[in-house]
């Protein structure tokens, strides 16, 4: 049967079937070849998105509004609302909905986009909250078709850090989803939920996928074709920086990490930023503080033949615009 998910909120990769996944992923290498050929897109036209921030954000706000303008769509950016002090989210939702035909949300509680996706009447979409990442996944998984020489169902992919984080929880789901034999490589108090890794597997099971949990960086790295990290503190947990530093060192994606893989084409990813050396205030200032020059990759890794990083930072744009495009677009 085709595929549509018009009309759809995208706040979970859990919401979507494998086919529907496939067929996003499938849209977004058509829309990045589109876009590199130099034709203009018309299949926003007429649109109006407005997008919701709580958190800062590089990638996510550029992608979304970079896209939106490839497609002709016209966007708002906010992060001056009332929503939540002078009025309700659900207020607020039916609101936004009455003006704009999407909407965007970044912040922290997944609640507040759950409810937002309630009220607003048109399409909400996930761009990070404390639970999910999931336009992050799509473009983990639309890099890793390009750059893995495997289906997607054959790659062994390994998250290793805090695994218990957004993109712990999102990648797990998203390899679930697509079959693929997913290893989260982390402290015993840094795994995913019980609850999260039970569902997870009971998904497994009909897709194919194989699930795992470990705190053995060697056995959990052995024969990987892709090794993914985060950072070690996310948004709002910057009082644990020393308490992570201690326990998640040993766990810092180094170059003999990489060689313990026995894969010499392992691909590194990440979804960004990343503390590969002092470059930054945080950087600088963690170095002045605790004496280290790098956090959760060694710079050496970051600028290796292994890392796609950027290209994975680039297929944000595309991957985000297949989501506005199957979800309101003009098609």
């Amino acid at each position: 049967m085709p595929v549509n998910v018009k009309g759809r909120h995208f706040l979970t990769l859990k919401d979507f079937t494998p086919e529907e996944i496939t067929y996003l992923l499938n849209l977004s290498r058509d829309l990045k070849n589109k876009k590199r050929a130099g034709i203009k897109g018309n299949l926003l036209e007429g649109k109006n998105i407005v997008l919701l921030f709580e958190k800062t954000s590089t990638r996510t706000r550029c992608a979304f509004e970079a896209a939106a303008f490839d497609e002709g769509a016209q966007v708002t950016f906010l992060t001056n609302s009332q929503m939540g002090k002078k009025e309700s989210i659900e207020d607020t939702a039916i609101v936004l909905g009455r003006y704009y035909d999407g909407i965007e949300f970044r912040g922290f509680a997944q609640e507040t986009i759950d409810e937002l996706a309630k009220y607003a009447g048109v399409p909400v979409w996930n761009g990070l909250t404390d639970m999910y990442h999931p336009t992050q996944v799509l473009a983990d998984l639309l890099t890793v078709q390009e750059h893995v020489a495997k289906p997607l169902n054959q790659v062994k992919f390994v998250y290793v850090g805090d695994a218990r984080n957004n993109m712990g929880n999102s990648l797990m789901i998203g390899c679930a989803k697509m079959g693929m034999h997913f290893v989260a490589v982390a402290p015993k108090s840094l795994h995913p939920s019980e609850d999260l890794v039970k569902e997870m597997r009971a998904l497994a099971a009909t897709t194919g996928a194989t699930i795992e949990l470990t705190d053995d960086v060697k056995a959990g790295v052995k024969d990987a074709d892709v090794i993914y990290t985060d950072v070690w503190v996310s948004m709002g947990e910057e009082a644990q920086f020393e308490e992570r530093i201690k326990m998640l060192t040993p766990y810092r994606v180094n170059m003999e990490m990489i060689q313990a893989t026995g894969n010499p084409d392992v691909k590194f990813l990440h979804c960004l930023p990343s503390f590969h050396d002092t470059k930054t205030e945080v950087g600088m200032e963690i170095y002045k503080k605790y004496g280290i020059t790098e956090m959760e990759v060694t710079d050496e890794v970051f600028r290796s033949r292994h890392s796609v990083v950027f290209d994975e930072a680039e297929n944000r744009l595309h991957t985000i615009k297949a989501v506005m495009v199957a979800t309101i677009g003009n098609v």
